[in-house]
Formats: structure tokens, sequence, C-alpha cells
């Protein structure tokens, strides 16, 4: 394991512990598990910090300011091998419980959905049930979708949609199940991102957010707003900056313009200093010149700045005590520049994280019992390793509790780890890999 720089807080005088961008692996979590579901408590929460806890930091150095190898931060074109089946953006379901689900925008402006349906994630219809699916179909009453982002999508006119789990205001304040797309009521949008409980939208030059206000994500606290649910509500950024690109879990990352990037919501994943927990004011984060890579899940996050892959988040199960070592952004260890990176929150194991290297290799590391690290092994992956296997370079890698997926140049999805709920959507269940699958796209 690798430590970059300390942190020490306040009420603790003295006591310093390390910040690292790996977390470390307990005995009983590294072995070569069976290919099975993942327990979890999706009903337990976290204990909150109090608020005049504070975060004393020496920041991440500005990716511009280091020695990182020269490299395009531009995404590779897509050119499409098979014209009639060919994707142009992947997605990964967020949130235990229904982290085991992707989809994909297809070149005709559709979403295909694969993998569990515990939630209605697959967005075929409560007609269709609930069961789980090998095989890649098209989410009902989808067409001319120009952005993807979990089970969200936006058309051509700014319309958003969603489905599965979450807060769609559809008939009701608090999350529901959503078995058919729902279209959200808020102004036509660029960009849309959820987590479970709260929702964030780049609308016009401005970002509008919705959902369960336990984390000051909506609105700040008022006395009576505290742990309320919020219809859509302005949140206040920088004066003169525009959004560009957004991510939510317990905390909202919005990158603007400029490259700098504010936060706001819980520590972690809000990866800034502050004396306020949770800190509803949007504030930059200590990472400039971030693109668009950057992914909140729950209570981690990472961002990729100048071909450096930057993480940071929790440190401990969930529901414990509350570990603020990784709570500031430290740069993560690769064999070469990166340009894009995702990670996964888990209950009952270690995490996970994978990214896309400049050459177009994938690069995975920490939790593997499933194989979902892609280097033909089950051993826990301390280090970034190489996925091997991928017949083309990729654009994209989007990770899942037990699997991972990613989009390559040529249009096609490959996924590896486990197949439980038929998350590499090649037609089977149950049938592992440990080694990349081509997806059998619609």
């Amino acid at each position: 394991m690798q430590c970059t720089r300390q942190i020490r807080n306040r009420h603790l005088p003295g006591a310093l512990v390390a910040v690292c961008g790996l977390l470390s692996c307990a005995a009983t979590n590294c072995g070569n598990d069976a290919d099975r579901p993942t327990s979890s408590s999706p009903d337990a929460q976290s204990e909150e910090v109090p608020r005049d806890a504070g975060i004393d930091e020496e920041p991440p150095p500005d990716a511009s300011s280091r020695d990182a190898e020269p490299f395009d931060p531009s995404v590779p074109a897509i050119e499409c091998a098979a014209p009639d089946s060919c994707a142009t953006s992947l997605t990964a379901t967020s949130d235990v419980g229904t982290a085991q689900t992707f989809c994909a925008l297809l070149h005709d402006g559709t979403v295909a959905c694969w993998g569990a349906n515990n939630e209605g994630q697959l967005g075929r219809g409560a007609e269709a049930g609930y069961a789980d699916s090998a095989t890649p179909m098209r989410v009902t009453g989808l067409s001319n979708v120009v952005a993807l982002e979990r089970t969200c999508a936006v058309d051509a006119d700014g319309a958003t949609y969603c489905w599965g789990r979450g807060p769609y205001m559809n008939e009701s304040d608090y999350p529901t199940m959503e078995p058919t797309p729902v279209k959200l009521p808020i102004p036509p949008a660029k960009k849309v991102s959820v987590s479970s409980e709260v929702g964030c939208a780049i609308v016009e030059e401005s970002v509008v957010c919705w959902g369960y206000n336990i984390n000051e994500q909506v609105a700040r606290w008022d006395g009576q707003n505290r742990g309320a649910w919020l219809p859509p509500n302005p949140v206040a950024l920088p004066p003169g900056k525009k959004p560009r690109a957004i991510s939510v879990g317990n905390a909202s990352l919005v990158i603007l313009e400029d490259g700098s990037t504010v936060s706001w919501g819980a520590t972690p994943p809000a990866g800034r200093a502050t004396s306020r927990f949770p800190d509803g004011v949007p504030q930059p984060i200590a990472i400039a010149g971030i693109t668009t890579s950057i992914h909140v899940d729950i209570d981690n996050a990472c961002a990729a700045a100048g071909g450096i892959a930057y993480c940071w988040g929790a440190a401990r199960p969930i529901g414990q005590v509350v570990n603020l070592s990784r709570a500031l952004p430290a740069p993560v260890p690769a064999p070469e520049p990166l340009r894009q990176v995702s990670t996964m929150r888990r209950y009952d194991a270690p995490n996970r994280w994978c990214a896309v290297g400049v050459s177009g290799a994938v690069y995975c590391w920490g939790y593997n019992a499933s194989g979902q690290a892609g280097d033909g092994t089950k051993d826990h992956a301390y280090d970034a390793v190489k996925v091997m296997g991928l017949p083309a370079p990729a654009v994209e890698v989007k990770v899942a509790l037990d699997a991972t997926c990613a989009l390559l140049t040529n249009g096609k999805v490959h996924c590896w780890g486990s197949n439980y709920y038929g998350q590499l959507g090649t037609g089977q269940f149950r049938v592992a890999s440990v080694t990349p699958q081509e997806v059998l796209l619609p």
C-alpha cells in the first residue's frame, strides 16, 4: 500500500493518519470467493460526524504542476465495427443492492441494459417483471438519447427520463421503483446524475438538485429542511462559472468550464477541507484540470486530471465510526497516464477501481474475488493491474460490485468478472470469466 500525505483531525491533537490511495484487504476478504451475490445491508446508516469537526490538509498537487507524461486528454472516436449493433456510451448502476447492472447508449439513440433487475433497473416495464437478464435489451420508450448516466437518460430536447430506484418525483417525494422510464419534472437538461436519494442536473448554465436533504445537497439547512425531501432547487455555483459535468453520491461534484471542480455535501466524498459536516456550500477541491472524468459512488470518488487519477473517500465499513484517513484526493500510481477512472463502494468487502490509460489499456485494482480486475486471476489487486484480452483500445470503463465492462473504440462492449445476474451480457447466467467477454448488444 502506498501512502502519500497526512491529514489531522483538529479534535485529536497530534494524531496523524495517512491518506492512502488504496484500501488494505483483510485476510478474510482476499480469497477466491465463489461467483455468488454480495451480501449487504442497504439499510445501514453512517454515524453523524460532529459539525465542528475539521480536516487540516496539505492539498494534492495541481496536475498541471506535476511531471506527468504529455498525453492527449481527448476521448478517442468510436468507429462502429457493426453499424447495426454499436454503443457510444456506457454506464453502471450505483448503490449497493442495485449495483449489478450495466447500460449502454446505442448509436441509434436508444438504451440497452443487462444484469440485475431487482428494482426495475433494466427498464423493460412492469409487464416484463423483475427477472434478471443476461441478454441486453432496449429500455422501453427511449429515443433520441444524447446523454446516459446510471439509469437516467437525457434526450435531444433536454427531457430527462429515469427508471429503477431513485428520487424520480413520480407521485411521491420519496424514492420509488420505476420499471418503465418516467419523465422528471425539471427544466431541459444537458447532463443528469442521481444517487438513490438525490438527483442533480445541469440546466442551461446552472445546476438544480432535488431529493433527500440529509447532506445539504439540495439546500442549506434552515431548521426545517434537514432530512426533508425537497423539490428541484437551484444551487449557487461560483459566480461566472458554468457547469460542464456532474456526479452525485453522498456529495455532489461539478466540473466547471475552466477545469476546476466544486463539491458540496458529505465528507467524505466532498474531497476538501471543511469545518462543516455536511457542507452545503459549493467550494473548489484541490485538483485543477479535470476534463469530464469524475465519478462519485456513495462516499467514494475519483477524478482524472493531467493524466493522473486521484481517488478519495471512506475508509471504513458503512455504519461504523467515520474514518477520514482517505478524505482528501490522493494520486494513484499507474503504469501510464490515465484518461478516465471509475470507482465502486462496497459494504462488505474492500472497494475497487478501474481506469483507462492513454493507450486505451484498462487497469483495475482492489477487490477481485470474482476476477473483476481482469488480469486472469482472482487475487486481490493491491496495485493497478492490466486487463488482459481486450481486442481494441478502450474509450471508457465502468465498474459494478462484482463485474467490470469497457466500451471499446469499435463500439463493442466487453465485460468480465461475476455473471451471477447476467452482468457480462453474454446470454448466459452464472458463467463467470476472469477475462473480457463480448456483450451481445441488440
